[in-house]
């Protein structure tokens, strides 16, 4: 099977790849040393438990020399349902035993309830129509479902204090919305920091950071800018390390 026969399958986008660079010659080793991405990671996409993020796919693409189907047929294509860039960060999002989300600026999607979604899905340029809304809208509440189990993932969020002073949407929107954070809080299903003003700069300062845990992948980084986004595999030495449940952030 070929990527064309599926292109939404993780499983054949991976064994068209590895095709494809067993017919050009290189190993995983030498793709990944000539692609610019980890062997590791290479090995991921081949075997199906990772898609490429899309300029991956066109360093892939011109090295292999294989006419651009490798981003032709990206399975993030189509679906329609979020930003191209946040397409595989809620993937693994949906498989995560564990989260630490950095929230700078509005509340993680995660978290967010539908009016206070609304809201901030109205406020982009250009302005999205009803039904593109309503489908992003809906993409977001379906993240939460998650924390329907109330064990996994464990979800640790912080909050800087500009999220909790920001208005969205006016007082009744923002009350519903403190009041869900404060909910899950309160019942032990998420833990929840704030960063107060007072410290100043600090690491965290540049964007939205997401960490993500998982029992059968290494750990990685989701990192998100303006219309930007890119999940990034942790360095070796903290690829073994498993987030505390009892230490703070």
């Amino acid at each position: 099977m070929t990527i064309e026969d599926n292109p939404g399958s993780r499983t054949s986008y991976g064994e068209e790849l590895r095709r494809r660079r067993e017919a050009a010659g290189p190993t995983q080793g030498e793709l990944s040393v000539r692609a610019v991405i980890s062997r590791t990671h290479i090995a991921h996409l081949e075997a199906g438990r990772r898609r490429p993020a899309l300029d991956d796919a066109r360093r892939l693409d011109h090295i292999l020399d294989t006419g651009g189907v490798l981003e032709n047929f990206l399975p993030t294509r189509g679906e329609g349902a979020v930003a191209e860039h946040f397409a595989e960060a809620l993937r693994l999002e949906e498989r995560a035993t564990a989260i630490r989300v950095y929230g700078p600026n509005l509340v993680p999607g995660i978290l967010q309830t539908e009016a206070y979604a609304r809201e901030v899905l109205a406020s982009g340029f250009p302005p999205k129509t009803v039904e593109e809304r309503d489908k992003l809208v809906g993409t977001r509440l379906q993240r939460a479902r998650i924390l329907g189990d109330f064990k996994s993932p464990v979800v640790w969020t912080l909050l800087a204090e500009a999220v909790l002073r920001r208005h969205v949407g006016g007082p009744a929107v923002m009350c519903e919305q403190l009041r869900h954070i404060a909910q899950l809080g309160e019942s032990s299903r998420i833990r929840v920091h704030v960063l107060p003003f007072t410290v100043g700069p600090h690491a965290l300062l540049e964007g939205v950071v997401s960490l993500m845990w998982f029992d059968d992948l290494p750990p990685v980084a989701h990192v998100e800018g303006l219309k930007t986004g890119r999940v990034l595999e942790v360095p070796s030495w903290w690829a073994g390390a498993r987030p505390s449940t009892s230490t703070p952030w």
